[in-house]
């Protein structure tokens, strides 16, 4: 009986100190974990951006962002996943990136990535998936869902502790 008891002190003991490690870099861990896959997927789409053709042309944007000509939405889509890309690597100015990236993450949403026509739940959530399959017209917006759930942790709990962002709270405070 007193062997368990030692037994059950020592693992509480263990997990405490497991629980305790897991806290302490709960604010710096996850959050750059966040930022740099952030940072990867929209600096990739950005490079592609500039390295590629505009096919913006061939878009319909939603209100206001039709009001712009294509190779400036090109242009402004590019800026901001690059320049953002940077930003979330580092850590810096993350909340105003992360909603920036939200808002194109949201025009591309509408533009591309949502169904044509949808009268039914049960249709738009067919378009819950990765891939569009060509000309079914229901859409594939799961990824650039899963990118705005992603940025969520990052407007609300900021850059974390490894982050530019911490640094200068910090030097300014």
């Amino acid at each position: 009986m007193y062997i368990y008891s030692v037994a059950a002190t020592i693992s509480l003991n263990l997990y405490k100190k497991v629980i305790n490690c897991l806290n302490f870099f709960s604010s710096s861990i996850p959050p750059l974990f966040l930022r740099l896959l952030l940072a990867w997927e929209f600096g990739e789409s950005g490079f592609e951006k500039l390295n590629g053709t505009n096919w913006f042309a061939d878009l319909t944007f939603p209100f206001p962002f039709n009001l712009l000509p294509p190779d400036i939405s090109w242009g402004v889509s590019t800026v901001f996943e690059i320049v953002g890309a940077f930003a979330l690597a580092f850590g810096i100015a993350t909340r105003f990136f992360s909603m920036s990236l939200i808002v194109l993450t949201l025009v591309a949403i509408a533009t591309v990535h949502w169904p044509e026509q949808w009268g039914t739940l049960s249709d738009l959530i067919k378009g819950y998936r990765i891939a569009d399959e060509e000309g079914d017209g229901f859409g594939n917006y799961k990824l650039p869902l899963i990118y705005i759930v992603m940025f969520l942790p990052l407007v609300f709990g900021g850059a974390g502790k490894l982050s530019l962002d911490q640094l200068i709270k910090h030097k300014f405070n």
